[in-house]
């Protein structure tokens, strides 16, 4: 099968080289760095260079494929989405964007086409999880905390951004959406501190962020929800300063006669202090907890930058959930027409099994405690 892969970012890439070992894979980026990187891992990966946000070009360049993936950023997500839908093109999806993904369920059913959306590792693994025990018990309580973190501790920040920081300031400045006694209630990101001590990476702070997303929608009957993000201490502090400050705003100011958006500004400003180095150690932490009735049931990650395949952990994690996924399509594991966020798929223990040990085959290891 002919597979397209849209976007090669750090994750864009390992997902191209990860399905490059079974098909036939193309990439598309605006970046011909980016490109050639992944040219340099495995010439037999095909690249073009596209402008991804060029939507009307979308049927000349998905013509022959059998199956997208889509890995753009947020804020080009959505309308990427509904251009491959329009296409009738099966689609995995990773792009972090704020619109409600389940809008397009009509669109994908019209056109025939399996759209599984959010699958990441948060939103992703997170979410199948949750749909895996809610279909065998009933669930009063979900909490997700999760972060990718660099493993050597740099001030001011402590901090590297695997993905776009443009991507990363929209978690800090996106209100975030929890379920407080069966009731959405909007809070702002970046609120409700917590500590919390994890064996492998120490003591973090963890924050709300949007991070529920169609769980909202799909798991209604649970009373608790919530997803918050892992930092090291006192970085809250320092994106809380910028933000007051005015460098997330998204109205231009005027400066010696031109116009900037202080966001714009900040993130190019930020890309390079949190741009991860060639070769530098990062990991990802995330603990999904389940509560039911009678027990709980808690999922345990950390992972580890790859120094074989120079593979980031962010990297892996994300790319390799969307991976395992595309192959449910391609082996007809998951045949249903419509948008599926990870929740709906997680009930099938087939499909649910074949996930958590495709990751395993990559030393991507989930560890499951129940109490």
């Amino acid at each position: 099968m002919q597979i397209a892969v849209l976007g090669a970012g750090m994750v864009g890439r390992a997902i191209a080289l990860d399905l490059a070992k079974d098909f036939a894979v193309t990439s598309f980026d605006l970046n011909p760095v980016n490109l050639q990187e992944l040219r340099k891992k495995n010439p037999a990966v095909k690249t073009v260079i596209a402008n991804l946000g060029d939507y009307n070009q979308y049927p000349e360049w998905l013509e022959g494929f059998g199956l997208v993936i889509l890995a753009v950023p947020g804020f080009m997500g959505f309308r990427a989405l509904e251009s491959v839908i329009l296409c009738g093109k099966d689609v995995v999806d990773i792009s972090f964007f704020p619109e409600d993904v389940l809008q397009l369920d009509k669109l994908a059913r019209e056109k025939n086409v399996t759209v599984i959306a959010d699958c990441g590792v948060a939103p992703g693994m997170s979410n199948l999880i949750l749909g895996h025990h809610h279909a065998a018990m009933t669930v009063n309580a979900f909490e997700c905390y999760v972060g990718g973190l660099p493993k050597e501790r740099k001030p001011p920040f402590q901090y590297k951004a695997p993905f776009s920081p443009v991507d990363v300031i929209q978690e800090y400045i996106r209100p975030a959406r929890l379920v407080e006694n069966g009731n959405v209630v909007t809070k702002p990101a970046l609120s409700e501190r917590e500590m919390l001590f994890f064996d492998k990476a120490g003591e973090l702070e963890a924050f709300n962020t949007d991070g529920l997303r169609s769980l909202i929608y799909t798991m209604k009957d649970i009373p608790e929800m919530k997803e918050k993000t892992l930092r090291y201490p006192g970085h809250i502090d320092l994106i809380i300063a910028l933000q007051q400050a005015g460098f997330f705003d998204t109205t231009p100011i005027r400066f010696n006669q031109t116009e900037i958006s202080p966001l714009d500004f900040t993130s190019k400003l930020l890309f390079k202090e949190w741009k991860l180095d060639p070769g530098e150690i990062e990991f990802t932490v995330m603990k999904v907890i389940v509560k039911g009735e009678k027990k709980t049931i808690t999922w345990d990650l950390y992972d580890e930058y790859d120094p074989l395949s120079k593979t980031s952990s962010m990297a892996r994690t994300t790319g390799y959930t969307c991976t395992a996924a595309a192959h449910l399509i391609t082996e007809g594991l998951f045949t249903k027409k419509g948008v599926f966020p990870p929740e709906l798929i997680g009930p099938d223990k087939k499909c649910f099994d074949y996930i958590i040990n495709y990751l395993k085959k990559r030393k991507v290891n989930w560890e499951r405690t129940d109490t």
